[in-house]
């Protein structure tokens, strides 16, 4: 098989086919699955929704459903997953949506937790969707690869310091949880992973708009190596472009002095 293998599941003895392409690495280790779920439960949110993303064999979900007031959504792409969850949990069959969470609509009609084994390769993406919802979203607990959660929760000044560090942490505080081996999932991965938890920050840093963020920020980190002047001359005046805040590179400045910045640009 090109795509990946079959694996036996719990007791259902019926076999699934873990696909590479979709970048499925199951979680199978009992300990960081509770570490998962305490993590999860000590959190004083409000919201009483929550979604998964990417349950796959149902190893955090089985825990998940069981949560007391919990209103319980997962979104699966797989279609073959989606049939064995509907077999696994038959009594939470409407919970599973099957879709591309990245083109999925908002699922719940009041705020939501999201919670997940975010794949590998579309992890980023995955946090530029959450922050389409971020009104809507005020806590966040995924898994990513070591290196990506690190450049989430990055500060100012350090090398790994970037587009998504900044994004983020304008409108969430950011926590890294605990590593997670590779050994800790089926198949395992090449790579330590790691736990994060997002939660909205209480105040938002003013700016002009967040259109005008996002665009100084991305166009600011798309040339790292250059002075922040050269980066992002095509954004202000040369008047504006002449204060020595221009002479750092993009990685020396705070969430909030991008911020403040877009109150300056054309």
């Amino acid at each position: 098989m090109q795509d990946g293998f079959f694996i036996f599941v719990d007791s259902f003895l019926m076999e699934y086919t873990l696909k590479k392409k979709l970048g499925q690495h199951f979680l199978k280790d009992e300990r960081i699955i509770q570490k998962i779920i305490d993590s999860l439960t000590e959190s004083k949110s409000d919201a009483r929704c929550l979604l998964e993303i990417g349950p796959g064999g149902g190893a955090l979900t089985r825990h998940l459903i069981q949560i007391p007031g919990i209103q319980f959504k997962a979104v699966e792409i797989d279609h073959e997953k989606v049939e064995f969850l509907h077999k696994k949990f038959p009594s939470h069959k409407e919970a599973f949506i099957e879709s591309d969470f990245l083109q999925m609509e908002n699922p719940f009609e009041e705020s939501f937790r999201i919670i997940g084994n975010f794949p590998y390769n579309i992890s980023t993406q995955i946090l530029f969707k959450i922050l389409e919802w971020k009104n809507a979203v005020p806590e966040i607990m995924g898994m990513f690869q070591k290196e990506v959660a690190q450049r989430i929760a990055a500060l100012p000044g350090n090398k790994t310091y970037g587009i998504i560090s900044v994004l983020i942490q304008a409108f969430y505080d950011v926590e890294y949880l605990f590593d997670i081996p590779p050994e800790s999932f089926t198949p395992p991965p090449k790579v330590m992973s790691g736990m994060i938890r997002l939660k909205v920050r209480n105040e938002i840093p003013l700016m002009k708009s967040e259109a005008y963020f996002f665009r100084l920020v991305k166009l600011a980190f798309n040339q790292r190596r250059k002075m922040l002047r050269n980066a992002v001359k095509s954004l202000f005046s040369e008047i504006v472009l002449s204060d020595d805040l221009f002479s750092r590179r993009a990685e020396t400045l705070s969430v909030n002095e991008f911020a403040q910045l877009t109150f300056k640009m054309h």
